[in-house]
């Protein structure tokens, strides 16, 4: 602490209580300085505590939008499939029934055609049958089992 001399020592005391008012108004000063500084790096945390937590919730709203399309995404490709394999079945199906009934229709027509066969031999039997000499004498007795794959055709000669 400095102290001016004057020549009067009156004047020393209010100079000096001058110099400490001064000194009180500059650690004042400093003590406002530290506490505005104090306040300005709260302010800072806070403001910076702030901004991550918005990020933070923008980054959690982003990945929730993000699951909600996956999941959409997965839903709407396990439909598409369910309707390729529904699609595959039924052609398998139709296809399946298609050639059943080509099958079916082929064994009637050889089936058709062997009655036909057998119908045919038949005719040509009575027709000379009728005409035979000892038409009296004996009797024609013949009976036909059609399979699938054979064609039985029995004709037994009766004498009385």
């Amino acid at each position: 602490m400095a102290l001016k001399f004057c020549s009067k020592s009156s004047l020393i005391v209010p100079v000096i209580e001058e110099e400490n008012k001064i000194i009180q108004k500059k650690k004042k000063l400093k003590v406002r300085e530290q506490l505005k500084k104090k306040k300005i790096k709260a302010a800072i945390k806070l403001q910076a505590w702030w901004r991550g937590t918005l990020v933070r919730r923008t980054l959690l709203h982003a990945a929730l939008r993000v699951w909600i399309i996956q999941c959409w995404w997965r839903l709407t490709l396990c439909r598409i499939l369910e309707k390729k394999r529904r699609k595959a079945l039924i052609d398998f199906s139709n296809r399946e029934r298609a050639i059943v009934k080509i099958q079916s229709l082929i064994r009637m027509w050889r089936i058709h055609w062997r009655y036909c066969q057998v119908l045919s031999a038949i005719y040509v039997i009575q027709g000379h049958w009728k005409y035979h000499n000892c038409q009296s004498c004996s009797l024609l007795r013949g009976h036909c089992v059609i399979t699938t794959t054979h064609l039985q055709f029995h004709i037994e000669i009766i004498d009385h």
